[in-house]
């Protein structure tokens, strides 16, 4: 250790992906922060366009002033169908990592209570009255952790909940000829051979020559990256784009799985973000759901007194973690089958509401409408095994 002082802090994030950040830009927001001393660390300064994020919304967020692009449609397609979903009253929006990075470090900087450190963090413990916190650099004291370091031994050691994983490459191209429909996101296209698997493209157009566009798998394994992008260059080629520049490129590989993340919480650490559970198991999807939990987060700290706070008590498992873990048993059993239970709820169901039971806001009634329309037979053999096996 370079220094043997050690600083305290009311709360420390380990860890400063999207759910610590909008947690902190939420406690700034609420006003009733300010007389507490908070630490942010990660080894990686967030400078960089790492990821992008998307998610549907009815209304205007707090996040309106970082969203790059806005959809009103979605194409859903298969080898067999294409769709173009109206999504009115929602619509399809997407960040960029940098831009939200940039947009909450300089709300950040405006207030001296909170600290960045671009540091590695080496060692959490969690003792009585404190819990510490050693970086390589340093050594720290808190009297609560938020924790959003994953940890993928936790839920890949085990047999009990499958993991499954949301693996991609994309490429940010530009084109020659005019491909894409810059008004139309395509959601899911389930046209590309699946060779076993679940496997789709996904394109986000800011132009008609200019797009991201994914080759995107959930499955168990990952695949050499080559295959990625050859599967990339394949699709390009049946749009029409015989030429085009690769701007820039990202991949990604998002945890799924019901795993009870929540379980490992104690009194003084809460796990955030994917280390908490946070993503959609179902879907891989990040955004929407962290920007839900971030914002109950802040009510559950405001309702409860600081000097008694057991983060135990936080996480609430509802009816939607069990559909999840259905559909994640049935695609680790037999991972070809995710077309057909995408398409078919697709295919005819109403877009709005399966928006709507994705962001885990139906009734039952309204959940049946959508469950019924996926096979029937791989889901009773998968409630048949969680119930009785």
């Amino acid at each position: 250790m370079k220094s043997a002082q050690i600083q305290h802090f009311d709360y420390i994030f380990t860890g400063t992906g999207l759910s610590a950040l909008m947690t902190v830009y939420k406690m700034i927001l609420s006003g009733k922060f300010s007389d507490k001393s908070i630490l942010l660390l990660d080894q990686d300064s967030k400078k960089s366009n790492d990821r992008t994020w998307c998610f549907w919304e009815k209304e205007e967020s707090i996040w309106n002033l970082v969203i790059s692009k806005k959809w009103d449609v979605a194409l859903f397609a298969n080898q067999e169908f294409k769709r173009d979903l109206a999504l009115t009253p929602y619509q399809y929006n997407q960040i960029r990592g940098l831009d939200f990075y940039n947009f909450v470090f300089t709300a950040i900087s405006k207030h001296p209570n909170i600290t960045f450190k671009n540091e590695k963090v080496t060692d959490i413990n969690e003792l009585e009255t404190h819990v510490f916190v050693g970086t390589e650099e340093n050594r720290f004291t808190c009297n609560y952790l938020f924790n959003s370091i994953y940890n993928k031994a936790f839920a890949e050691n085990q047999t009990q909940y499958p993991v499954l994983k949301q693996h991609f490459v994309g490429w940010f191209v530009k084109t020659e000829a005019t491909v894409f429909k810059s008004d139309e996101v395509t959601f899911m296209d389930f046209s590309v051979e699946q060779r076993g698997n679940t496997r789709f493209m996904y394109v986000l157009p800011t132009s008609k020559t200019e797009a991201l566009v994914e080759y995107t798998l959930f499955s168990e394994n990952l695949l050499p990256k080559e295959e990625y992008e050859n599967e990339i260059k394949v699709y390009l080629k049946k749009l029409g784009a015989v030429e085009c520049q690769i701007v820039e490129k990202e991949e990604g590989s998002i945890p799924m799985t019901c795993f009870p993340f929540w379980k490992r919480n104690t009194q003084r650490v809460l796990n955030i973000g994917t280390a908490g559970g946070w993503t959609k198991a179902s879907t891989g999807y990040t955004f929407k759901n962290s920007d839900k939990k971030s914002t109950e987060l802040i009510e559950f700290l405001q309702q409860n007194d600081s000097t008694s706070l057991n983060m135990k008590l936080f996480y609430k498992k509802s009816r939607f973690w069990f559909y999840d873990l259905l559909l994640l048993d049935i695609l680790y059993r037999s991972n070809e089958l995710g077309s057909a239970i995408f398409s078919s709820l697709f295919k005819k169901g109403n877009p709005q509401l399966i928006f709507k039971f994705l962001d885990e806001e139906t009734t039952l009634i309204e959940d049946l409408r959508v469950i019924l329309k996926c096979p029937k037979g791989p889901f009773i053999k998968a409630l048949f095994r969680r119930i009785f096996l």
